[in-house]
Order: structure tokens, then sequence, then C-alpha cells
């Protein structure tokens, strides 16, 4: 039986720019943290005590170590993480306002460069799950044929397929609708995709959930979460809805809310014989579970380090 999760994109480093309303150019302290959607999703399922395993480049050089290092310290495998001689670590230089919008620079380096040929594909005989959550996989080739040449493999290949968009306006600016593009070649390959209630809007330029879910859904797709903060999760399963609620914290920090929600929901999924099989109930405790584990991400600063273990999930 498989028995585990792979999750594919980047791993990068990101530099917060540690003084308050200061922007890049007068920045001067900034804190290094791992980073990449899919880097945080396997966390959280190795955090809860499941078995992930991560797929992506980093360059040869010591930030691409340090990712490395990072992930195998909370026991992810690190056995598909390829190292890039030619080029560097992606780096992500960021910093708050006041008003809440971000100063961003964006260096792409080494995760932009996977091929097909260069991952090796009888690996994911042991994989149950491929999970697609990749903030950058869909901008530059050649990733964005490998990411989608990958789905159609797996899809093949009878794992189950989950997707993240993971859009960003820092990263796509006025090319919204080449991101729709990418992503709706992406969707038909799916089982499960979770999106943020702003993201849904994005994809489907529709106002009302229920309408816009059914959009996705017309591509193949049969289960949708759409997540609403502290409103909970919106779920549909071949058209069948549910709101689930979320748990009430005191949030300081929702970066990597998503990808915590996302990580138990994997978590769970893989210890199951199959995941088609599930009723609406089913998925319902399951979304339960996945809203309290991003919830209390959120009491904590950063993304990793705020990702709970199953003690502290099943403690509340």
């Amino acid at each position: 039986m498989r028995e585990s999760i792979l999750c594919v994109g980047e791993l990068l480093i990101d530099f917060f720019c540690n003084e308050i309303n200061v922007d890049l150019k007068e920045g001067s302290i900034f804190i290094k943290k791992a980073g990449g959607a899919p880097a945080n999703v396997c966390a959280a399922v190795a955090k809860l005590g499941g078995k992930a395993r991560f797929l992506g480049k980093v360059g040869n050089d010591p930030f691409g170590l340090f990712l490395e290092s990072t992930l195998n310290s909370i026991g992810v495998c690190t056995d598909l993480l390829l190292k890039d001689n030619h080029a560097p670590t992606t780096l992500a230089f960021v910093s708050l306002q006041e008003d809440g919008q971000r100063d961003f620079v964006f260096n792409r380096g080494a995760d932009a460069n996977l091929t097909m040929d260069e991952i090796p594909l009888d690996a994911l005989s042991s994989v149950n799950i491929v999970h697609f959550g990749s903030a950058t996989a869909l901008l530059t080739q050649p990733f964005q044929q490998t990411y989608k040449n990958l789905m159609a493999y797996a899809k093949n290949h009878n794992h189950y397929i989950t997707f993240d968009p993971n859009y960003r306006t820092d990263l796509w600016g006025d090319n919204v609708e080449l991101f729709k593009k990418h992503v709706f070649d992406c969707i038909p390959y799916c089982d499960f995709i979770k999106v943020s209630d702003e993201e849904l809007y994005v994809l489907t330029n529709e106002p009302t959930i229920q309408k816009a879910v059914l959009i996705l859904h017309s591509f193949g797709v049969e289960c949708i979460a759409v997540t609403l903060g502290k409103d909970g999760t919106f779920f549909s399963l071949k058209g069948q809805t549910t709101i689930v609620p979320s748990i009430s914290i005191k949030a300081i920090d929702s970066t990597g809310a998503g990808d915590a929600f996302v990580g138990a929901t994997l978590y769970q999924l893989d210890k199951l014989e199959n995941p088609k099989l599930l009723t609406i109930k089913d998925w319902t405790d399951i979304i339960q579970f996945s809203n309290k584990v991003g919830a209390i991400a959120c009491e904590k600063i950063g993304a990793i380090e705020s990702l709970p273990t199953l003690d502290e999930v099943l403690s509340r």
C-alpha cells in the first residue's frame, strides 16, 4: 500500500524586514526563514506525525543546505530535493507597511529549473497523495510544463491529486488571465482543490461562492474547499455543500494558515484506503480537524514554527 504524501513546488528563503513600516530600500535588518507553500504543507504533515516527502529544486549553496536541514529537522523526507549547481536558491524579500501593504522583491532561482527528466518517477510508487501547491511553478518554463506533466503522470498512475493554486498578486501582477489559464489546465487532473474565497473570485469572477464552485466542478474536480478565514470553510463534494465552522482564537499571524489547513487534510486522507469513497459527512469531520489546525497556526508568528503537533490539536 502507498503510504506517504509528496508535495511538489518551491522551497525558498523568505527574508523578512524586522523593522516596522520600513520599505526594502531603507530596511537593514532581515530575518531568514524557510518558505514555500508546498514545503509548509510538508511540514504540517510531518508535525502531525504523517509521512511527507518534498520534490523541488534549490541551489547547491548555503541557503539550499539550510532549507534541506530545516525540513529534515522536522521529519520531512528530502530524498527528492534536487540541488542546482548553476542557479542559486530562490529568495524573497518582504517588508510590511502600517497600511498592510507589502514591499516585495522576488529573486527567482533554482526552483524554476526543474525538468521531468530529473525526476526519478519510480520513486512515486510509494506515494499515495501528490500535492501541487506551488505559488511559483506556473510562472515560467521549464518548471511550468514539468508541473503539468507531473500532474498528468500522477493521474495516469492512480495517485490522489490535490491542488492549491496559491495566487500571489506580487508574482502575477497584471497577468491574471494567464494565471487563470494555467490553473484551468491543471484542474481536470485534480481530485481535491483548496482555494481561498479571494482566489475563487479571481478564478471565476463570480461573487457567489455556490455558483463559483460549480464553475470549478464543471472542469471535473469533485472536492473543493474554500477557506473563509475566521468563518471556517465552505466545502463542496460534487455539488453537495456545507459550511464547516472554525474555532475561536486570538490571531497573531495568519502566515501559512492555508498551508496548515492543507497539510492537516492530507494527513487525514493518507490514512484512508480510498479517499474517493468519502461522503459529505466524512468530509465535514476532516475539514473540522483541518480548520482547527489552520486556526492554531495563526496563534504564533511564522509559518513552519507555528505549526501544531497532533497532541496540541487534540487538546483543543
